[in-house]
């Protein structure tokens, strides 16, 4: 989705901006290419800088407001100027960056995730700044990723939702203000033991690590448990033949096992090569990973892969709704902008 606006905040006959991003999915920590194509207004202007911000919509959690969802920028680059464009010129910015290795997976075998990611434009011109093109970004899995979601699928676990949630995994080396989170419902062989998994990617040049949650709501006599789990491989998988469907099952077993061994919150990690022992997640309001609001709703299995039977199309809402202010937050504070107490735009 590509828009072309006059920048407003430059005044009427100011420059437009279109920037187009070359086709195909992008993937975490690669590079992200196209161009901006400016033209100038009718008069000339002194370009100070064009740069392009990476957006998420990100869902949070408050204890006395309630839930809630904003704009994160999560990475930012300037990718051109200072030049002069002259009335009426046309000159295009060509740009090659790289995506930061937590971004979040918004697509699976082309099926949508109901991820939101944006690639925003802002152009200074002779001290304003106007962010008037916004175009979604499209981010497919690392082959790690895509192999533990195809055994998930094999093994018989369904998709449920998929959103972002604001806060951080305690423990880990989590670099962004939030973090992705996939929620699976469970075979018929582990439904007994757990309502739900909830699935974390995080990561980091080379490796993968999986954060894995098995939440068991508990009934009118029995508490719930949660117990949280990580694992981590290489991007391309461990090294030689490998079996995701039993990696994966192995490590839904250990899981379900910890958890009925510990109790409530229990957290412990992989010890055969592929893993630690940390804290569990901390979100908005300091609780567990949280279960969010779900973006996507059925679930199906596609090739032995998951994917959403049915997508809630929150992409168009995201794009014409986001505000053009100059107040975006340093993608490094953690803080977000545009966040609401009761989850309305």
């Amino acid at each position: 989705m590509v828009f072309k606006r006059l920048l407003g905040s430059l005044g009427v006959g100011g420059p437009t901006v279109d920037t187009v991003l070359d086709p195909g999915a992008a993937r975490p920590g690669g590079l992200l290419s196209g161009r901006v194509h400016l033209v100038g207004g009718t008069a000339d202007h002194d370009v100070e800088h064009v740069a392009l911000e990476l957006v998420a919509r990100v869902e949070t959690e408050h204890e006395e407001h309630g839930d809630g969802e904003g704009v994160v920028v999560f990475d930012r680059h300037v990718v051109g100027g200072s030049f002069r464009l002259a009335a009426g010129a046309e000159t295009s910015v060509p740009f090659t960056v790289a995506l930061p290795w937590e971004t979040p997976v918004t697509e699976l075998h082309g099926q949508p995730l109901g991820i939101v990611l944006g690639v925003r434009t802002e152009l200074a011109v002779a001290g304003a700044r106007d962010k008037g093109d916004l175009d979604q970004l499209t981010v497919a899995p690392l082959p790690a990723q895509e192999a533990v979601l195809e055994a998930l699928g094999q093994l018989g676990f369904g998709f449920r939702s998929a959103d972002l949630e604001y806060g951080r995994i305690g423990g880990t080396g989590q670099q962004l203000p939030f973090y992705q989170e996939i929620e699976l419902t469970p075979p018929p062989a582990y439904a007994h033991q757990v309502n739900e998994i909830e699935l974390t990617f995080l990561a980091v040049p080379g490796t993968l690590e999986v954060v894995l949650e098995a939440d068991k709501r508990g009934g009118p006599f029995s508490d719930g448990h949660d117990a949280l789990s990580r694992f981590t491989v290489p991007h391309e998988g461990p090294s030689g033949p490998q079996d995701w469907n039993a990696l994966v099952d192995g490590w839904i077993q250990e899981l379900v096992e910890h958890r009925a061994s510990y109790g409530s919150h229990a957290v412990y990690g992989h010890e055969s090569g592929y893993g630690g022992h940390e804290p569990g997640h901390s979100g908005g309001s300091g609780s567990g990973i949280g279960v969010g609001t779900a973006v996507l709703a059925g679930a199906g299995v596609i090739a032995g892969g998951i994917v959403a039977a049915e997508v809630v199309d929150e992409v168009g809402d995201f794009f014409e709704d986001d505000s053009d202010d100059d107040s975006g937050d340093d993608p490094d504070d953690g803080s977000a902008e545009d966040f609401g107490g009761d989850g309305e735009d």
